[in-house]
C-alpha cells in the first residue's frame, strides 16, 4: 500500500519540521507549506494529498482564507482538512469551516495519528 500523503500547512518552522519528522516516522509522506498561498500553489501544481493539516494563524494567507479558497476550487474542495491551532475555540472554528477535525496545540501526536487514520479509512472507502 502506498504511503498516505499529508500536506502540512504551518508557518512556524520549528513546529513544521518537528511535526513533519514525527509523521514521517509514523510512515506518512509529508509535504510542507509555509502559509495558505504556498499551500494553494502546491495543490494546484502537484499531486493532491489525502489530507491537509492546516494551521489557522499564518501570514499572507491564514487558515480561514485558505479554506475559503480551497472550497471555491472544484479540484480541491473535497480534500479533507484538519485544523491545528492553540485557539480555545478550535472546535467552533472547525464546524464553521466545515473541516473533518481539529487538534489543539500543543499537538498530541497519538490523538492526531488516530484522527489521520480515521480520515484515511474514510477516504479509502470512498475511493474504492
Amino acid at each position: 500500500m502506498a504511503p498516505f500523503t499529508i500536506l502540512l500547512v504551518e508557518d512556524d518552522v520549528d513546529v513544521r519540521e518537528a511535526l513533519a519528522d514525527a509523521l514521517g516516522d509514523k510512515g506518512y509522506l509529508v509535504e510542507c507549506a509555509s502559509d495558505g498561498e504556498h499551500a494553494l500553489h502546491l495543490l494546484r501544481t502537484g499531486a493532491l494529498p489525502g489530507l491537509i493539516l492546516l494551521d489557522l494563524m499564518m501570514p499572507r494567507m491564514n487558515g480561514t482564507e485558505f479554506r475559503m479558497a480551497q472550497r471555491e476550487d472544484p479540484a480541491l474542495a473535497d480534500l479533507p482538512v484538519v485544523l491545528l491551532s492553540a485557539d480555545a475555540r478550535i472546535e467552533e472554528m472547525a464546524r464553521a469551516l466545515k473541516v473533518q477535525g481539529a487538534v489543539r496545540k500543543p499537538i498530541d501526536l497519538d490523538q492526531l495519528c488516530g484522527l489521520i487514520e480515521r480520515i484515511r479509512g474514510a477516504v479509502s472507502k470512498t475511493s474504492a
